[in-house]
């Protein structure tokens, strides 16, 4: 019975290092993530304001048209990287998440 519940014990205690551990991965994702939505956005106001003035000194309709047809292109073009980017953290995070649990679970079903 003593060896059951130092068993039960020990797989408590290792329950709670495997959440500790994938919450640490969680805080550390969500921050990664957050200062990239951050940065992206940054970003994306200062060519949006390059873009108006831009604009603002186009003389002819045909270099208007260029200057939208630019930055709209731009912008396209940097949602897509910054999609991808997000999406890469959000798939690590999830790598992470699971890894501490991989162990137990390997330990769990050997037995």
């Amino acid at each position: 019975m003593i060896k059951n519940f130092d068993d039960m014990q020990k797989i408590g205690k290792d329950n709670m290092d495997a959440s500790m551990k994938s919450f640490g991965a969680v805080s550390k994702s969500f921050q990664a993530i957050a200062v990239e939505a951050a940065d992206y956005a940054k970003k994306a106001f200062e060519e949006a304001t390059a873009a108006s003035e831009k604009l603002a000194a186009a003389k002819s309709p045909d270099k208007v048209m260029e200057v939208q047809a630019d930055y709209l292109k731009s912008a396209y073009e940097g949602f897509v990287a910054q999609s991808a980017k997000v999406g890469q953290l959000y798939v690590d995070l999830a790598q992470e998440l699971y890894k501490p649990y991989e162990a137990q679970w390997v330990k769990a079903t050997a037995k």
